[in-house]
């Protein structure tokens, strides 16, 4: 009932308001090696946490104190142990999924499934689909065949699909207990979003030139661009697969967008501007087009995803829109916090080189609360920090200063 609480809050809460190739190793090793007057300038910061737990330290003071004024007790919500069970398989399901038959390519596509990534988009799934076991049904919904998840639809001779690490036709993604509302159904979704997701890492790490991820090196660098691209594209071809085995015609129609999403928001974001103005002027025009490229590369997934955890639960039509509506403010809150965070925080704190948005020529959401009332920054922006000392002269500390304080005056 707890659980319940949380989501029926964000149903009251309704919708919210609308809102680069990788040249070779000594590119690489220029950008893991900064000058240290230029970390300091932004790592100020003496605590080791990670990106995650830092997130998860603002997010669960937020819920905490909700939860508390709503019952006026000193309940504490773990999300972790709400769902530890199904978490544990997680990984183990989705290098299942990943097999094949090609040993290079099995082993650039299991890559970033050997680091321990937080896994905080299967996780959120996972909640929701145990929120909305409690909620009320749509008795009207079809219900899935929850046997049918690793049954193929065509005959196996046409698809030619060699995976020979793949689960059995009678394998159940069920952990080995036998109570449990989450949906082997709704569990197999927690893995295809962490599928996209990967395929996501991959590709965005060639187009940023990254060459760490998850503490390690990134696949493009350990494998290079070819077989980093490749593999990100045989991970949503299996996420695709494993998709259309649920046999639910919305919930494939969901994730199928929210990959078509992602590649929007990376085309969205090679410009910091709609228009891609030399020297433009601040408007919540440059804002809500921030925001907009954030939902498509951020919070598509975690909302579809949400959404789709609700339909395969059979879940009313009130509670799967405020799953929709939750999902996307914890998206949206989720790229503001890891925005911040790589003004804050250093790359080994992060698992993956720090400050590169203002390397990449980015403006996210802390430069664009300083351009707010610091116009000179416009230009800066509208290069895109491309001229030597640009990055300098932006003077984060000041900055960041007064974007804290303008959050808190709103």
């Amino acid at each position: 009932m707890q659980l319940r609480a949380v989501l029926l809050d964000a149903r009251a809460a309704g919708r919210p308001a609308a809102p680069s190739t990788y040249s070779d190793r000594r590119r690489a090793s220029s950008l893991g090696l900064r000058n240290p007057n230029f970390r300091a300038l932004y790592h100020h910061s003496s605590r080791r946490s990670s990106a995650w737990a830092a997130a998860v330290s603002v997010a669960s003071n937020v819920v905490s104190n909700a939860v508390t004024r709503a019952t006026k007790g000193d309940m504490r919500i773990d999300p972790l142990r709400t769902v530890a069970k199904e978490m544990k398989f997680l990984t183990g399901n989705i290098r299942q999924l990943l097999g094949s038959g090609h040993p290079s390519l099995d082993r650039v596509a299991k890559y970033y499934t050997q680091a321990e990534g937080k896994h905080v988009r299967p996780l959120i799934v996972l909640l929701m689909s145990r929120a909305s076991a409690l909620c009320p049904k749509n008795e009207s919904a079809p219900v899935s065949a929850q046997d049918s998840i690793n049954s193929s639809i065509s005959p196996l001779d046409i698809l030619s699909d060699v995976n020979p690490s793949s689960p059995s036709s009678d394998y159940s993604s069920e952990p080995e207990f036998t109570e449990s509302d989450i949906l082997p159904s709704q569990r197999r979704l927690a893995e295809i979003t962490e599928l996209i997701h990967t395929a996501s890492l991959l590709h965005d790490d060639v187009v940023d030139h990254s060459v760490s991820r998850r503490g390690s090196p990134s696949a493009n660098y350990e494998f290079g661009n070819k077989m980093a691209v490749l593999a990100g594209d045989f991970l949503l071809g299996r996420a695709s697969v494993a998709l259309a085995r649920l046999r639910n015609a919305e919930v494939i129609e969901l994730l199928a967008t929210v990959i078509a999403n992602l590649v929007e928001g990376e085309f969205m974001q090679l410009k910091n501007t709609a228009r891609d103005e030399r020297d433009p002027t601040y408007s919540e025009e440059i804002f809500n087009y921030y925001l907009q490229k954030t939902y498509l590369k951020t919070a598509s997934l975690i909302s579809k995803s949400c959404r789709a955890a609700a339909l395969l639960g059979r879940a009313d039509a009130s509670t799967v829109d405020a799953a929709y509506a939750y999902g996307r403010n914890l998206g949206l809150a989720f790229q503001l916090v890891d925005d911040m965070l790589d003004y804050t925080k250093s790359g080994k704190d992060l698992g993956k080189p720090a400050g590169a948005d203002l390397e990449l020529g980015l403006a996210t959401a802390p430069l664009l609360f300083a351009w707010k009332t610091t116009p000179e920054l416009g230009a800066l922006v509208g290069r895109k920090f491309s001229q030597e000392g640009d990055i300098q002269k932006v003077g984060f500390d000041r900055y960041f200063l007064r974007w804290l304080w303008l959050t808190k005056m709103k």
